[in-house]
């Protein structure tokens, strides 16, 4: 366990992995979170919102785009915005947010693409999330992840931004990815080694 000592707050890091998530003691009932999530900002209107997710597809979704037809946006938020951006390109996309669009509308289908943007470093429980997010995947179909990859060094860790938003609760870097990807057999396709990274399901020859 390692202490902030400005917040006296407790986190738990993973020696294997390098992963690190908050003590569930400190995390916020759902009602709060709720509340800073409608805080956001996150919508068509938001011109740099909007442009951080263009710059995303066009790294991450445009070269592998002849394999994708259907896509799901986990955690989309309020606004939408990266499932709106994919069907302006002529993929189909679906949304789906535990606070905003709970209806579960990936039950029953699988999905080319699935892409889950700022949504792991709120999660409490990521196995839960990532057995559902490969449940609804095709085979040799893609998991887009887009969280801030942690300085894995404690002082920096105690400085670093991310921390401060109270709804994040867990942590990750390369090394946990890679330990997940393992874990759940999926193959690494392209990291920005910053924030996002590509996974590619059960590769078949």
């Amino acid at each position: 366990m390692i202490t902030d000592i400005k917040t006296s707050r407790n986190y738990h890091k993973c020696l294997t992995c390098e992963y690190i998530f908050l003590d569930k003691s400190f995390h916020l009932e759902e009602e709060m979170q709720k509340q800073h999530y409608d805080n956001h900002d996150n919508n068509l209107e938001s011109l740099g919102y909007v442009k951080m997710f263009e710059e995303l597809i066009e790294e991450f979704v445009t070269p592998y785009a002849s394999t994708i037809e259907t896509a799901l946006d986990f955690g989309c938020g309020e606004g939408e915005v990266l499932s709106i951006i994919l069907r302006k390109i002529g993929i189909k996309s679906d949304s789906y947010d535990l606070f905003y669009f709970p209806k579960k509308v990936y039950e029953g289908k699988k999905y080319d693409l699935i892409a889950s943007t700022e949504v792991f470093e709120h999660l409490s429980d990521v196995d839960a999330v990532m057995k559902i997010l490969l449940e609804y995947l095709n085979d040799n179909a893609y998991l887009l992840l887009m969280t801030s990859f942690h300085p894995n060094d404690d002082d920096k860790f105690f400085r670093w931004y991310y921390i401060k938003d109270m709804t994040h609760v867990g942590f990750f870097t390369l090394e946990t990815f890679e330990y997940i990807a393992t874990k759940y057999n999926l193959k690494i396709v392209k990291t920005n080694h910053k924030n996002t990274i590509l996974l590619q399901k059960n590769i078949k020859h």
